[in-house]
């Protein structure tokens, strides 16, 4: 690529050095002659090349003509941030992009050691980026010094406004000198944002880089719509389905990321979590593990989110939907940057179709309505995926030639393929059970004969449990106390042994464990799986039980939303004493309640000493 003739040699260099084929509509209008040395005023998104588009516009204010810069005595321009993360991201573009030129880079952010930051500021630094909370710290104790500047940015202002950095940003700039270039990039110029801009900048360029219609184009949206209880189970597929790509997942709350993050961890998935509650190093040691590939999924909340840059982020997934269009929209811009494709999955459980279709909408955004990737789905991608994988036409390395005649020599093609196989399964976490009842897309006129039921999806289910047959009592070792929720419990239940919905019962939640009832004619084998499997989850034991205890009157039953026998009477203890099989005929045998019980609809129920 031929560089424009109007950037400093030593950046062209370096743009060069690190493979820049073409330049972005951002940084092409940050040099357009009409730029020179004035204010600019600039709306581009994230994703656009932002940062080197500054670190182009302010390189002949700060060179001036020169091919390198002197010794620093002060630091020459200030580069503002919201996040502590995208500062040190700023940071990291800089270095390289700056590197012939000689410049020094210092960062200020919080959650860093103060002093170390006022030492590398006593030392010298040609450009300073931090946050605003921390640069007015450094500031108001005389560490970082102002007279000298010759260039100010605010990254992404609306961000730092969002974030209730107005009086700090104001400190700021009233402390910088008037005959400084003032560069503000703002993904969007609202009302708050043009008043800063009149206030603090001299007759600014207002320069629109991407047109509002093509900030996501290259992204492609979806919308999942899910039974509420099978949103997690969705997402665990839908990351099984897209197969080990970079994917950031939102949800509303710390204790949601919490939460979300423990359970793909526990299904084997590689995965990092990013809140307000870590500290500053246990961010650093996150983000650096989705940069280096020891990670794939991160976990986070917005707030945690804000400004980060993982490279080569391929999905994103709202596991709580956005709160509103801008939220949305940053989100997804995660994805889908720098001319990369992306895509963008909406997680929208049944009851909140209409919050989906809102959110789109202001957002101006069209999603496709997909159903969540069923087990089928999930085998047949895993298969395309091994048959497609490139390491089989390989040209076959030198240094394993004689491990693999020895291989030939002492096992049959099928074997070594069968071998191969099973690892290839078995690196992979199992799929999840969800419904694969068809789904109404977003938009769609709901079904006038249908009013009573959120989806299709929904009355499928209930018809579905409505012919379940009495069979053995389990308990597994969660209640109320460990938070123990249906939604979670029954795939827990089915994955263990092996087998689906329609096998399981009544599910009682209760204080310390939960009861729940499986099929007759599947109780042998459920058993024998999970006395020889275990649960598959750390801490968690499936063993024989008997059914609860009536509870006592006026007691509050705690009922499931899975009850398939219509029973609502719950113990509210331990049982008598413990249930067995005997003589492997699939009997269920207990101790005799202390009350008798009702029979059941078509027979009695019987009970044994």
């Amino acid at each position: 690529m031929t560089m424009p003739s109007n950037i400093a040699p030593a950046l062209a260099g370096a743009l060069a050095a690190r493979g820049y084929a073409e330049l972005t509509s951002v940084q092409q209008a940050v040099l357009a002659p009409e730029t020179e040395g004035r204010d600019l005023l600039v709306s581009a998104q994230t994703g656009s090349g932002k940062t080197v588009a500054f670190g182009i516009a302010i390189a002949p204010t700060l060179l001036e003509n020169a091919g390198k810069l002197a010794a620093p005595q002060a630091p020459l321009a200030l580069i503002i941030a919201p996040t502590r993360e995208l500062a040190l991201q700023v940071s990291r573009e800089l270095e390289w992009l700056y590197a012939q030129a000689g410049a020094r880079i210092a960062t200020c952010v919080g959650g860093m050691d103060i002093r170390s930051e006022r030492r590398n500021l006593e030392r010298g630094a040609h450009i300073v980026v931090g946050t605003p909370g921390r640069l007015r710290d450094h500031i108001t104790r005389n560490a970082l010094d102002m007279a000298q500047l010759r260039a100010v940015v605010l990254d992404e202002a609306d961000e730092m406004l969002d974030l209730g950095f107005r009086e700090d940003l104001e400190f700021i700039l009233g402390e910088a000198p008037e005959t400084r270039r003032t560069l503000l990039f703002s993904a969007t110029v609202s009302k708050s944002i043009a008043q800063l801009a009149k206030r603090f900048q001299q007759d600014a360029l207002r320069i629109t880089a991407t047109a509002a219609h093509e900030k996501h184009a290259d992204i492609t949206y979806q919308a999942m719509i899910v039974p509420p209880q099978e949103r997690e189970n969705a997402i665990i597929n839908t990351l099984l389905y897209h197969d080990n790509v970079n994917t950031i997942i939102f949800a509303s709350t710390r204790e949601g990321v919490k939460h979300l993050s423990s359970r793909l961890n526990n299904r084997g998935f590689s995965v990092v979590a990013l809140s307000g509650e870590l500290s500053q190093s246990e961010r650093n040691n996150a983000l650096q593990s989705m940069r280096d590939g020891r990670a794939r999924i991160c976990v986070a909340t917005d707030v945690a989110a804000r400004g980060i840059d993982l490279p080569n982020l391929d999905l994103v997934i709202h596991a709580d939907l956005p709160t509103n269009g801008e939220t949305l929209l940053h989100r997804s811009g995660r994805t889908g940057r720098a001319g990369r494709k992306g895509t963008c999955i909406l997680v929208v459980p049944f009851s909140r179709r209409r919050t989906a279709e809102r959110l789109l909408q202001m957002a101006r955004l069209e999603a496709q309505s997909i159903a969540a990737p069923t087990i089928d789905v999930v085998q047949h991608k895993m298969r395309e995926i091994i048959l497609e994988d490139s390491r089989l036409s390989d040209e076959i390395p030198a240094d394993i030639r004689d491990l693999m005649r020895e291989l030939q020599a002492r096992y049959t093609p099928e074997q070594i393929a069968g071998a191969y196989l099973r690892r290839e399964i078995e690196s992979r976490p199992a799929p999840e059970d969800v419904s694969d009842a068809p789904v109404r897309p977003l938009g769609a006129p709901s079904r006038s004969n249908d009013r009573n039921s959120r989806d299709r999806g929904e009355r499928t289910m209930r018809e579905n449990r409505s012919g379940f047959n009495g069979g053995a009592w389990f308990s597994l070792s969660a209640g109320r106390q460990h938070r123990a929720d249906p939604k979670w419990v029954l795939p827990l239940i089915c994955k263990a042994g092996h087998i689906s919905r329609s096998d399981v019962g009544a599910i009682r939640i209760l204080e310390n464990e939960t009861r729940f009832e499986i099929n007759g004619e599947k109780a042998q084998e459920y058993f024998s799986v999970v006395e020889e499997q275990g649960t598959g989850e750390k801490g968690l034991t499936i063993r024989l039980s008997s059914a609860p205890e009536q509870e006592s009157r006026g007691q509050r039953p705690d009922r499931s939303r899975y009850d398939r026998r219509g029973d609502d009477k719950q113990g509210s203890g331990a049982p008598k004493g413990r249930a067995r099989f005997k003589g492997g005929e699939g009997k269920f045998f207990g101790d005799k309640p202390k009350s008798p019980r009702k029979p059941r609809e078509g027979g009695e129920r019987k009970s044994f000493r």
